[in-house]
């Protein structure tokens, strides 16, 4: 039934709607584990993307290019080439539905929520090696053995390099034009492209990407790109030593005629020597510069009129200056992955150096006892505990018997105003809360001390009285030394304090 352009419009509006409350659904369920929530992390991600192509499509209806959803609805109000006839039409509509059904009669309505139901509990296919247990570690083996068998790299344990693979800006300024260097960023940005689009789906990376993009423009231009701020100056100073091709990962003429004809002849130019010939003598003529300087070759080698690598050097620059640009946006990139995967690279170092530690045996049972206790919570997970009448957990995670819960008297209710209104279920409780950290918060927000006499006590009122009441009678017991400090004069007579000293001075005494 979704021939016309009107059915398929009112069939992807629904099918966007649909997804939204799948999303929204989906979202109000907190996923138990990591592992659940990767999973619910790509099945939003996969509706989203669904979303996306019906609308595009939604788009391209309603522009209506072809006029065919303009013409539809003229046919639909009966409107023809010879004129309106809504009779007609309706009866041609009516024929075309009854035609669906006599050759679809067995055509059944999809129950929407056994649908939703079987989506919301899809699990989607997600690969991840074995080192990496299901996105929790990362597998850098690949990358660590190139890097330690290049020439810009450094012969550490895979552990170093797990502190090394994120500090690019460490690297020598002078090995990071080599094509090998560039080669080894492209796969490592390519790694944690990949690794972060399966950790984290709905995260969107092209506008993490063009944010970065748009910053390193801005600092590539004032040279205040981290590693490369003087790259702009020495660029105009060492001009005549780059060139095209890094020799130094070619050992044969053979390998190096496969990097093509027209990039030989910039490499040549570069250094002013001659470009015409075949693709393998251009291969041995450039492949000369590898063990012999300039300066050393036949001069019959060197292109007629060639001021020298001078004048060469500064037509090559440009594109030289591009390509180390290009290499300091792969480790901006990959500098902001690092920071973006903080936590799982801190994880993969724990984990690292907690298997140096242990033998091969240990590290295989410790694997099996993982795997034995994921699939223990997910069995746990499946089975619904039937507790009718809303018992306490006990400390195996089962409701306890009614008999506890009526002896101890939880089913009674006992609130404190001074904690904020909070619930105690049981006398026991409530008599063990006054002198719980929750109380003796409340109370010292009161400014009163939490003594035996305001036990029982969880009205603030009550509370503040109590505490008048007690200062008041502190201060009729509360010793007075003008009134009670006696005095004796010289006949044997006694005075309290003030008295004595009214006499005193009036000369009587």
């Amino acid at each position: 039934m979704s021939s016309t352009l009107l059915e398929q419009t009112r069939a992807a509006h629904e099918e966007v709607e649909r997804l939204e409350r799948l999303i929204v659904k989906d979202f109000m369920n907190e996923p138990p584990s990591s592992k659940d929530r990767l999973y619910q992390g790509h099945r939003v991600r996969q509706m989203i993307d669904t979303i996306t192509s019906t609308t595009e499509k939604l788009i391209e209806i309603y522009e209506d290019k072809d006029n065919a959803r303009k013409d539809e609805i003229a046919a639909l109000g009966g409107q023809t080439a010879t004129g309106t006839n809504v009779f007609s039409a309706f009866y041609d509509r009516l024929k075309e539905i009854r035609e669906y059904h006599r050759k679809h009669p067995v055509a059944r309505v999809v129950d929407a929520n056994e649908e939703e139901e079987a989506l919301l509990k899809e699990e989607p296919q997600i690969e991840f090696s074995g080192e990496e247990a299901f996105g929790r570690y990362l597998d850098l083996h690949e990358l660590y053995n190139q890097y330690i068998n290049s020439k810009f790299g450094e012969p550490i344990e895979y552990s170093a390099y797990l502190d090394a693979f994120s500090q690019p800006q460490k690297v020598p300024h002078k090995l990071k034009s080599s094509r090998q260097y560039k080669e080894y960023m492209e796969n490592l940005l390519a790694y944690l492209i990949y690794f972060f689009q399966r950790t984290e789906p709905l995260q969107d990376l092209d506008r993490i990407f063009l944010k970065v993009e748009t910053e390193f423009e801005e600092q590539w231009a004032d040279g205040k790109v981290k590693g490369w701020e003087n790259e702009k100056q020495e660029n105009g100073h060492v001009q005549d030593q780059l060139t095209m091709i890094d020799l130094d990962y070619y050992s044969t003429v053979e390998e190096l005629m496969e990097v093509g004809p027209e990039k030989l002849k910039e490499a040549l130019a570069s250094l002013g020597l001659k470009t015409g010939g075949t693709v393998q003598q251009r291969a041995e003529r450039l492949f000369l510069t590898k063990d012999t300087p300039l300066e050393k070759l036949d001069k019959k080698h060197f292109a007629k009129g060639s001021r020298g690598a001078e004048q060469n050097g500064a037509a090559a620059a440009p594109q030289q200056v591009d390509n180390l640009k290009e290499i300091a946006l792969l480790e901006a990139k990959t500098k902001k992955l690092c920071d973006l995967l903080t936590e799982a690279i801190e994880r993969t170092k724990d984990n690292i150096m907690k298997k140096q530690a242990l033998t091969y045996e240990e590290i295989e049972a410790e694997r099996e006892e993982e795997e034995t206790q994921a699939d223990t919570e997910s069995d746990d997970d499946e089975q619904q505990i039937y507790n009718p009448l809303k018992l306490p957990m006990g400390w195996d995670g089962k409701p306890i018997p009614y008999w506890l819960y009526k002896l101890h008297g939880l089913g009674q209710e006992f609130k404190c105003e001074i904690c904020g209104n909070y619930s105690y279920w049981g006398r026991r409780a409530f008599e063990r809360h006054f002198k719980e950290w929750r109380h003796q918060h409340g109370m010292r927000c009161l400014g009163i001390p939490n003594t035996k006499n305001f036990n029982e006590i969880t009205s603030i009122e009550e509370a503040k009285e109590l505490w008048k009441r007690i200062q008041a009678r502190q201060g009729v017991n509360k010793w007075r030394p003008d009134l009670e400090e006696e005095y004796e004069d010289r006949e044997g007579n006694i005075y309290n304090k003030k008295t004595y000293t009214d006499l005193q001075r009036q000369g009587l005494i």
